[in-house]
């Protein structure tokens, strides 16, 4: 018997919700956490109605494009569809820099396959990689 998996389109609410959840950024000076960034950079699978009405409730300024089938349908809709949604490009594109410095730390090859055991262990693998890199560029 094949196990039922959740449909496709519900995954990445749950998750950018999830993620947004478990953020704690220390202060400084003390104090409790933060618990919501500044701004929110993702692709276009996190584009959904409720993903942008969370983060509005929450107001985390976001950057998402909206998919052509959503535009559309937005536009098929009329004065009912409502606005579009804001996109800054520029701050966009900044998402791809992120993307290709995690892609070169998975090229070292205890952080790909992640052969500690131990979180604190990982981490110093993850600083010394990123040291690398930088002392490359």
């Amino acid at each position: 018997m094949e196990a039922k998996l959740p449909p496709r389109r519900t995954f990445p609410v749950r998750a950018l919700v999830e993620a947004l959840e478990r953020i704690r950024v220390p202060r400084p000076g003390g104090g409790r956490p933060r618990t919501r960034p500044d701004r929110v950079c993702a692709d276009r699978a996190y584009s959904s109605r409720r993903n942008r009405r969370y983060l509005r409730r929450r107001q985390i300024k976001h950057t998402i494009p909206e998919p052509k089938n959503q535009r559309a349908n937005r536009q098929r809709r009329g004065s009912a569809g409502g606005r579009p949604c804001g996109f800054d490009r520029s701050t966009y594109h900044r998402r791809n820099e992120v993307e290709r410095t995690i892609l070169a730390l998975k090229g070292f090859r205890a952080l790909a396959t992640r052969y500690e055991k131990r979180a604190y262990v990982f981490h110093g693998t993850v600083t010394v990689a990123a040291i690398r890199l930088w002392l490359r560029s």
